[in-house]
């Protein structure tokens, strides 16, 4: 029980963080005229942060990620659903905390810094780009955080990949890549535009990842001796 509940309140955590930084900077930039770089910044700097800070434990903050995991058995079915309840609430829960503490009318201006498909893009665009985006995202896992030949870096490799992707397509779907941080501020802002691509292109990107990365460029070598049990505590 014990165990659950510290898993649960990790994934709750980071992707609270995650929601909160990452629309509370959405709605300072358009306050401030727009400015793309410092969103992704922001995103990618908190996401670094928390899955460093909980990747002891799992860290994945996005439940694309949780199920990506799932499938390549990476996650045992009971804690993933965990997994995906916790980071749903989480998300939700800092959406309606930037809803009590950010002016109203930022708020409603912003969808409470959630994401929207441009009109210059079609709904298939949208779809291949938060698909690709969260491929990228869960590769950076894999060769950073899963691997067990993974450079020692904590977070950054997924942090940063985080901040590529607004960088590179943020203007045309916010670059979400994860249903969780685009389901808590539609929620908590009534507007559910575009909830299908949030939640498809996000999880069919993150188990095509994991598929690749989990058959064809993982090793059969053993773990270092030096390399306990992913997840597991030090």
């Amino acid at each position: 029980m014990r165990d659950a509940v510290r898993h649960f309140l990790s994934e709750f955590i980071g992707t609270f963080a995650l929601t909160f930084v990452g629309s509370a900077a959405i709605m300072q930039a358009t306050q401030g005229g727009g400015n793309l770089v410092a969103v992704a910044l922001a995103t990618g700097l908190v996401l670094a942060i928390f899955v460093s800070a909980f990747m002891h434990i799992g860290a994945h903050f996005n439940p694309a990620v949780t199920i990506g995991m799932l499938v390549v058995r990476r996650i045992e079915p009971v804690m993933a659903g965990l997994y995906v309840v916790a980071q749903v609430a989480g998300a939700t829960a800092a959406a309606f905390v930037l809803k009590a503490s950010f002016p109203a009318a930022l708020f409603a201006a912003t969808r409470g810094g959630g994401q929207s498909v441009s009109l210059d893009v079609t709904s298939g665009q949208a779809f291949a780009l938060e698909a690709i985006g969260t491929m990228l995202l869960v590769w950076a896992i894999f060769g950073t955080a899963i691997d067990h030949r993974a450079p020692r870096i904590g977070g950054l490799g997924v942090g940063f990949a985080m901040a590529v992707d607004i960088l590179a397509f943020g203007t045309l779907t916010g670059a979400s890549v994860n249903p969780a941080r685009s389901f808590g501020p539609a929620f908590a802002s009534g507007i559910y535009e575009a909830q299908g691509i949030y939640w498809l292109a996000p999880i069919t990107g993150a188990i095509i990842a994991a598929l690749i990365y989990e058959k064809l460029l993982l090793t059969n070598e053993p773990e270092p001796v030096d390399h306990g049990a992913i997840g597991s505590q030090p």
